[in-house]
């Protein structure tokens, strides 16, 4: 089973990593940070974009795990422009048959904040095919949840 971390930290080592290392103890995966990766927001065009990179990335792995720390109460810039930019790109249900984890970290967030980044990953997943496996916000729900992969 070929499973990809999306990190959308531009810290590579940082908290958002840490939860996908207890989310996915003992399993082999690659790690994909948005970070190295130029890619524009949504209506955009440059000639050197990569987003076409990542999705063939994406499309690779039976099992994809999305990372973004929480910056201005939602889902970090990085990620938030490669969902935005599916849009197009992606025929919806083309990633059928994949499952797709969401790792949502940050200081002290509040409940809402959470449930707002759940709600568009779940919806971002459903759009395009894919069974939402579920969040992680700190190390014990990811350990847990972890056992589902």
């Amino acid at each position: 089973m070929k499973i990809l971390f999306i990190n959308g930290s531009p810290n590579r080592n940082g908290n958002t990593a840490a939860l996908a290392a207890a989310l996915l103890k003992g399993k082999e995966y690659e790690t994909l940070n948005l970070t190295d990766y130029r890619i524009g927001s949504y209506g955009q065009t440059f000639e050197d974009d990569q987003l076409k990179e990542v999705i063939a990335k994406m499309k690779e792995a039976e099992v994809l795990v999305v990372g973004s720390p929480l910056y201005w109460h939602n889902i970090c810039g990085s990620v938030r422009n490669v969902l935005d930019r599916f849009y197009g790109l992606v025929e919806n249900g083309e990633f059928s048959g994949r499952k797709l984890y969401f790792l949502f970290q940050g200081a002290s967030p509040e409940k809402w904040m959470m449930e707002a980044g759940e709600y568009t990953m779940k919806r971002f997943a459903t759009l395009y095919g894919m069974e939402y496996a579920g969040m992680a916000t700190n190390k014990n729900e990811a350990e847990k949840l972890g056992k589902s992969i």
